[in-house]
């Protein structure tokens, strides 16, 4: 009975569903500057709430899932991949609490503290793993750049709008660390030949370190020249290009909810885009353009995983025998 539940299976990769929700409405509410009407900036404040209803459905879920299969967390704690994906539990909190929090506020930043402390639990194991090469070679995704450089960057942007800059720097040189960390090991690994075919959508967590860096600087430091994050962009440009020269080998796999893995990266770099525009006299239509093709992703994601439960197909199947 403990492997045919589907509470069992419930997969903690469903929380990459709030955080590219919460990315874009980040985005969204970016547009002020664009002079929109304020019913087209409201678009934000509906998917950020859209994104608290998801999160807290996934949270009760996951949390009922701790309790019952206590052993079965346990297992996916210690597995590379999925206990990677775990640390997109904190993620999505810490992106509330960027879009939501306010400086000084005790209750959001025991939050976003309870959050990054979470997170730090899940990347020292990736990191003890790394450096004590006890990691299969197989198992050298993407998705390790989940709990460390994730957590550093988005941890750093929610303790900036909490009103605390010096230890949002901090995290963010963290962040930054953990990610040339990483760089050599997963670059190695994705240059010797293609990734197996259950893990190719989470490829696009490939191009969310340098979209993810350049948006958490534009937040730490809202004076920072437009010029510097463009530099930013132009990094943000390798990975994209990289991953989209792969399209024929993960665009032939069936659609899983790794692909929202795409979300976050493009909706962070739609929003880094927005404030070249405000900061770099770029013109709007170059912030519109950016934002239209990762509204129009996630829309497409949100299609495809409503067929999927629809058809019942949220949750994978158990394994065979």
């Amino acid at each position: 009975m403990h492997k045919t539940s589907w509470l069992a299976r419930f997969p903690v990769g469903l929380f990459a569903i709030p955080v590219g929700l919460f990315a874009l409405a980040g985005a969204w509410r970016r547009t002020a500057v664009f002079g929109w009407p304020a019913e087209v900036q409201g678009v934000g404040t509906t998917l950020a709430w859209l994104g608290v209803a998801v999160l807290g459905m996934l949270l009760v879920l996951y949390l009922a899932k701790c309790l019952r299969y206590p052993h079965t967390i346990r297992n996916e704690f210690t597995h590379p991949l999925a206990g990677s994906l775990m640390a997109l539990i904190s993620v999505s909190v810490l992106l509330c609490v960027v879009y939501f929090g306010e400086p000084f506020h005790t209750g959001w930043l025991v939050l976003a503290l309870s959050a990054l402390a979470l997170q730090g639990v899940i990347a020292v194991r990736v990191v003890a793993m790394l450096t004590t090469a006890s990691l299969p070679v197989a198992s050298v995704t993407p998705a390790l750049y989940i709990p460390p450089v994730a957590g550093g960057l988005v941890g750093a942007m929610a303790l900036s709008t909490l009103g605390y800059p010096g230890w949002a720097a901090l995290l963010f040189g963290m962040g930054l660390a953990s990610w040339g960390l990483l760089e050599v090991r997963v670059l190695n690994r994705l240059f010797e030949g293609v990734m197996p075919e259950p893990l190719r959508p989470t490829i696009g967590v490939e191009m969310a370190p340098p979209a993810v860096a350049t948006l958490a600087a534009a937040v730490i430091w809202p004076t920072l020249p437009g010029d510097v994050l463009i530099i930013g962009l132009g990094l943000s440009s390798g990975p994209i290009v990289a991953v989209m020269a792969r399209y024929k080998w993960w665009s032939k796999v069936p659609f899983a909810i790794g692909f929202w893995s795409f979300s976050f990266p493009l909706a962070a770099l739609s929003g880094a885009v927005i404030e070249v525009v405000r900061r770099g006299g770029w013109p709007p239509l170059v912030g519109g353009i950016a934002l239209a093709v990762s509204s129009s992703v996630i829309a497409f994601l949100t299609l495809k995983t409503l067929q999927l439960l629809a058809r019942g197909k949220l949750i994978p199947p158990p394994p065979p025998g």
